[in-house]
């Protein structure tokens, strides 16, 4: 990778100010390099530490010498797309992932979501929506503050150590993305209340409801026995979703 698409110069040339040590390390992987040189700068500009790729099978190589925070992924690349890496992404890593595409339809959208995305942005884009959808996605896998007695609740087999974001079937860990983790918590503080679609969404994310029921029936199938008859993660109707706990 050309050292200019991970290094932000303003337009007379002049090296902007270096990200801080603890900045948020993001990977952006784009197959157009101009595209992908300026977004690189602007979210050096705005305070991150940015790594760039061109595929795939660079952003691999990344990652063997990188941890990141975050991930943003074009859907269209040529050879393996962004879909399919990101569906690899999520058999290694639970890293948060937004993904880029020139395509709008709805069902795209789902298809995106159902890789484990946890959010996604339609090319042309304003740089002040990135920068917001970036601090958002970042702001629901911050780890929350350690507390002395760790709030849990149980449903069926399982316990969900609130503050951590850890669910466990017995003796092992229940992997989630980190979408599946900041929804669980939000239902899990109000544990029989009903939380609505617009909450568990945030402020950042899209209008249409298919995108939390997506979310919600990908962590339905990893509690539930019967997903379509879900016993703990219900429907709340006219409202969003309720967990139904054990006292």
């Amino acid at each position: 990778m050309a050292n200019d698409d991970n290094r932000a110069t303003n337009r007379s040339g002049a090296a902007q100010a270096e990200p801080q040590d603890d900045a948020a390390h993001l990977l952006l992987v784009d197959d157009d390099r101009r595209i992908r040189s300026l977004m690189s700068r602007y979210l050096t500009r705005t305070g991150y530490r940015v790594t760039t790729a061109a595929d795939a099978a660079q952003a691999r190589r990344q990652m063997e010498g990188f941890t990141f925070d975050m991930m943003i992924v074009d859907v269209m690349m040529p050879g393996e797309s962004g879909l399919d890496f990101v569906t690899w992404v999520r058999t290694h890593s639970q890293v948060p992932v937004l993904l880029l595409t020139a395509r709008a339809e709805a069902e795209d959208r789902i298809n995106g979501l159902e890789t484990g995305a946890d959010d996604y942005l339609t090319k042309p884009f304003e740089p002040r929506e990135l920068s917001l959808r970036i601090a958002s996605i970042l702001r629901r896998a911050a780890p929350a503050p350690a507390t002395a007695t760790p709030q849990v609740i149980r449903f069926g087999p399982f316990l969900f150590h609130v503050e951590r974001g850890e669910l466990r079937n017995g003796e092992e860990t229940v992997r989630l993305t980190e979408r599946e983790r900041s929804m669980l918590q939000m239902l899990a503080r109000t544990p029989g209340e009903p939380v609505t679609r617009e909450e568990l969404a945030g402020p950042m994310e899209s209008s249409n409801e298919r995108t939390i029921d997506v979310h919600i029936n990908r962590l339905r199938r990893k509690i539930e026995r019967d997903p379509a008859n879900p016993l703990f993660l219900q429907t709340a109707r006219g409202s969003g979703y309720r967990i139904v706990t054990e006292a």
